[in-house]
């Protein structure tokens, strides 16, 4: 995917990041620099007014920006929060389109690696790159390099263990699911016809879970995709919650056919690996998905 020497953007398309989050932000300049990496940053990264780093028109044209730049090969966005959608209605998609590059980003950016997938056909990664400057650094960034420089996969290589069914096959749709949930209702929710819809979460309890995945239900989903995987629930699996997210999707999904599998491997841990959004996955109980 990238050469040594590639220019990429680095953006904050959701909550600006806290002044005293600088210092990880040159470190992950840096450690991106020491990757032979080139980064671009957006002038709209530090929060400036209440949780806002610029306007909406400023931060969706600073992403665009870098799409209509030739010489970025990718874009990350460094962000997390609730407000991303907000820029779902002042992106071009088509210029998104005609530009096609990897865009990264995880939790809230759920909605928009999916409205980008929904309106473009483009893949999207579902990914947090300042996991490069975590307690985990060292494998993250053997895995990064390994994956982007090297043409492995590691960082997509991920084991899944079944719930119940076997397999599943179909183009992944998703992400954190409070944040996909936004996008319910709106032309940037993806068709879940014959989609595998992946669902991790950070925050939350069985109460809200349940809501959540009753939303889901009665959007038609359950009825429609070809299977849903389960990333780490990262509060309900700390504090031990009962019942878990396991009894609480086969409780609601109430169809034993169904194909359900788990990881701890994708989701907001300092560990998690890379999920493609957009793309399609071949999932069963003998492999890992690659």
């Amino acid at each position: 995917m990238f050469t040594c020497g590639d220019k990429i953007g680095i953006v904050a398309c959701s909550n600006g990041l806290l002044k005293s989050d600088k210092n990880h932000v040159t470190e992950l300049m840096k450690t991106l620099t020491d990757l032979k990496l080139v980064p671009a940053l957006s002038p709209y990264i530090f929060e400036v007014n209440s949780v806002f780093s610029g306007t909406v028109r400023e931060r969706a044209n600073a992403l665009l920006s870098f799409y209509s730049d030739k010489s970025i090969k990718a874009i990350f966005d460094i962000s997390g929060g609730d407000i991303a959608n907000e820029l779902l209605d002042f992106l071009d998609y088509d210029l998104i389109k005609n530009n096609p590059k990897p865009f990264w980003g995880y939790s809230d950016l759920t909605t928009i690696l999916n409205a980008i997938y929904r309106k473009t056909g483009v893949p999207s990664y579902l990914y947090q790159i300042k996991n490069l400057i975590w307690e985990n650094k060292r494998n993250q960034i053997r895995d990064f390099k390994n994956t982007v420089f090297n043409n492995q996969n590691s960082l997509y290589d991920i084991q899944w263990k079944f719930v119940q069914g076997s397999e599943m096959k179909g183009i992944v749709i998703g992400g954190n699911i409070r944040c996909f949930l936004k996008l319910a209702g709106t032309p940037y929710m993806p068709d879940f016809k014959n989609k595998i819809l992946f669902l991790e979460s950070y925050g939350g309890n069985a109460a809200l879970m349940t809501t959540y995945l009753c939303q889901l239900k009665q959007l038609g989903a359950y009825k429609n995709i070809a299977g849903l995987l389960l990333g780490t629930f990262t509060k309900m699996e700390e504090m031990n919650e009962s019942p878990g997210i396991i009894d609480l999707v086969s409780r609601i999904i109430d169809n034993p056919r169904f194909p359900i599998a788990k990881t701890d491997e994708v989701g907001h841990n300092n560990t998690s690996k890379c999920l493609i959004i957009g793309k399609e996955y071949a999932v069963n109980d003998t492999q890992h998905t690659k």
